[in-house]
């Protein structure tokens, strides 16, 4: 019965979903005001009934109901009770709900938090976010039900969920990434009604501007997780492999980076008005070509949850209807938003330009590296492999001229700058990143040529960033009446949390990758390894058992220079209900370095395992970085300015809508 209810909730949400989408349209385009205000409504209602579809597919999980062929394909009798509720979303149909949830979600804030935005505009904007929703939620219902039942005899235990996923990452990781993956459709809708009403100015990016920092800091935070979570649990050691899904989640990443810094120059200068409009639109396509490469089954991925044609093919004609109509929309409408201003060669529009022109090209490199190889198979060109070395070429060739335009970022003003008054800012922070970086990599003698090269360049660039930060902070403290911060606004706070976050990921990301010292080696119990100056004891191997594994349980200890620093304890463990194999590595962190040992199998003949110990200088920094960044965003965000009421002078319609919602609410 609880499946039913869910069904049919979706039902309802679905055409609540239709009636946001066009009647308040209709309405508008009728002078029928009345109609306009079924948008809020409308809203509050496919918020509630996606709720309670969630409720429903989470209580059928939570009672084990395996006659709903989802529930019996990802959960088991023996899953533990918080990754059988968190298994909503382990597999394609239950995270595409939950997808639809995060949607009606930020439809919910954007009806509760735009009172101060024009009745005729937030009620197109709702309508925006009610076209989403349809096209969402009846994939769901035509392609990708939750709520089917087994026909006949269902297994009484379940399948279970995929090892992969039975991880504590994996219970907030999710739900981030799509936080900030559906929070940029608010972005997209204000693209279109700006596109619709033909108009953009301060206000405008003003009221864009904190929903999309918002979408950015859960992306930031999704991207962060899903590294954290790469690194500790798929057993590699490695925190980021340029895998296609990753590539999915971080181009609009980059996209929505651009569209931050370009929505700044549209505040503050009024420039970049057109280019505003087409990141936001272009960052929202970005995460809607995310959905289709998981959900296609075009690519092959530890992340990928879908494999059918035809839901491939569903997402795909969404895809191409959503980006063709609202490209066709800004070709007709952008000359009516467009703006020309003026600026110097040294400003800060000229940089932010260049800052966008960069994020755009990067994200085309890795849209192209990670869509060709699908390309030549559709073709039938032969099989097409686009690894590593083309990503980290072409990523490092235009992110090192970003990294040091971002220092100089918040030093210069807007329209035109004092040459001479940089060049006075920025000796000291140029002084001192030379120097580091020089001797870090003249400490790395056992480096090559190359290698030490790429590690100054990277020590050079974060060291830079990060002391111009600070420089700039200083300088924007001063007064006549001694150093006071509290002069400086909460989004300027933001605006150096995330670049000095940014500073402290790529200086782990660098550290990481050149200093790292790794063995694969045949050890036993009893025996010890030496590696980057620990001393490796595998003391013992036990058998020992969870809630639905069977494992085999390694003791490491990690001495040095005689002394205890470590005692890790990786697992291979063996799942009990499908029989797959896991490998669950142990790691001793500090902020300085990784130790981490990683269980491989055990060799024939012998009591010996093939085994993995990594030390991993600075890693720790990568994901220290991302909490930087977003902390920088919840700073921005409490910025109060943003807390204000911004009116517009209304239209006639509009005094006439007021008057009419008025009328209907008499408080």
């Amino acid at each position: 019965m609880i499946p039913e209810i869910g069904n049919l909730a979706l039902t309802f949400a679905l055409s609540l979903a239709l009636i946001q989408f066009v009647v308040p349209m209709v309405g508008i385009a009728s002078n029928r005001w009345r109609w306009v205000l079924v948008a809020r409504p409308a809203a509050w209602g496919q918020f509630l009934f996606v709720a309670i579809a969630m409720l429903c597919l989470g209580y059928s999980f939570y009672v084990n109901d395996f006659s709903v062929e989802y529930v019996a394909m990802h959960s088991n009798s023996k899953l533990p009770t918080a990754y059988r509720i968190t298994a909503i979303w382990g597999g394609h149909e239950g995270s595409f709900l939950l997808w639809v949830f995060m949607l009606s979600s930020w439809t919910l804030a954007l009806s509760l938090l735009t009172n101060s935005l024009p009745a005729l505009t937030r009620a197109r904007l709702l309508s925006v976010m009610g076209a989403l929703a349809v096209g969402f939620i009846a994939f769901i219902i035509l392609t990708s039900n939750p709520f089917d039942r087994i026909l006949g005899d269902f297994p009484l235990d379940g399948k279970d969920l995929n090892p992969l996923l039975q991880d504590p990452g994996m219970v907030i990781h999710p739900p981030m990434l799509y936080m900030g993956y559906v929070g940029f459709s608010v972005a997209f809708a204000f693209a279109i009604v700006a596109l619709i009403e033909g108009h953009i100015d301060a206000l405008w990016a003003r009221w864009l501007r904190p929903w999309c920092i918002a979408a950015w800091m859960f992306l930031t935070a999704g991207v962060t997780l899903g590294s954290w979570w790469a690194y500790y649990e798929l057993g590699w050691g490695g925190w980021w492999f340029w895998d296609p899904v990753e590539n999915a989640s971080f181009m609009p990443w980059l996209l929505g980076t651009a569209l931050m810094h370009s929505l700044a120059a549209t505040e503050k200068r009024g420039v970049f008005k057109a280019w505003t409009i087409l990141l936001a639109i272009s960052v929202f396509s970005f995460s809607l070509l995310g959905t289709f490469l998981v959900r296609s089954g075009v690519i092959t991925s530890v992340h990928s949850f879908a494999s059918d044609p035809v839901r491939g093919l569903f997402i795909l004609g969404f895809l191409a209807l959503v980006v063709g109509a609202s490209l066709i929309l800004f070709a007709v409408r952008a000359s009516s938003v467009s703006v020309s201003g003026w600026f110097d060669w040294l400003s800060r529009e000229l940089l932010l330009l260049i800052n966008n022109l960069l994020l755009a090209v990067v994200t085309l490199i890795i849209l192209m590296g990670t869509l060709y190889p699908i390309l030549a198979d559709f073709m039938d060109w032969g099989a097409v492999s686009i690894g590593k070395p083309y990503f980290n070429f072409w990523f490092n060739l235009f992110m090192t001229p970003l990294l040091f335009l971002v220092g100089f970022g918040s030093m210069v003003n807007w329209r035109r700058q004092n040459f001479a008054e940089i060049r006075q800012k920025s000796i000291a922070a140029l002084t001192v990143s030379l120097s580091l970086g020089v001797l870090i990599a003249f400490l790395q003698n056992d480096k090559s040529l190359l290698e030490a090269v790429q590690i100054f360049l990277g020590v050079f660039l974060t060291f830079w960033v990060a002391s111009l930060t600070l420089t700039d902070f200083y300088y924007q403290s001063k007064s006549r009446s001694g150093f006071k911060p509290s002069r400086i606004s909460a989004s300027y706070y933001g605006m150096y949390f995330a670049h000095l976050g940014l500073a402290a990921a790529v200086l782990g990301v660098v550290l990481s990758s050149h200093l790292s010292e790794e063995q694969n080696v045949r050890i036993g119990p009893g025996q010890t390894i030496e590696v980057a100056g620990y001393e490796v004891l595998f003391k013992s191997i036990n058998a020992i058992s969870g809630a639905n594994y069977h494992a085999m349980q390694g003791e490491f200890v990690i001495s040095e220079d005689g002394e205890q620093v470590a005692l890790l304890r990786p697992e291979k463990r063996r799942y009990l209900a499908g029989g797959q194999s896991m490998t669950e590595a142990a790691i001793d962190p500090a902020l300085s370095r990784d130790i981490y040992v990683a269980l491989g199998e055990p060799l024939k003949g012998s009591t010996d395992w093939a085994v993995r110990i990594y030390v991993k200088p600075f890693v720790r920094m990568i994901w220290f970085g991302g909490v930087l960044m977003v902390i920088g965003g919840l700073l921005a965000l409490s910025d109060r300015r943003y807390r204000r009421k911004l009116k517009k002078k209304f239209s006639k319609n509009e005094d006439q809508l007021a008057d009419t919602e008025n009328a209907e609410d008499p408080s």
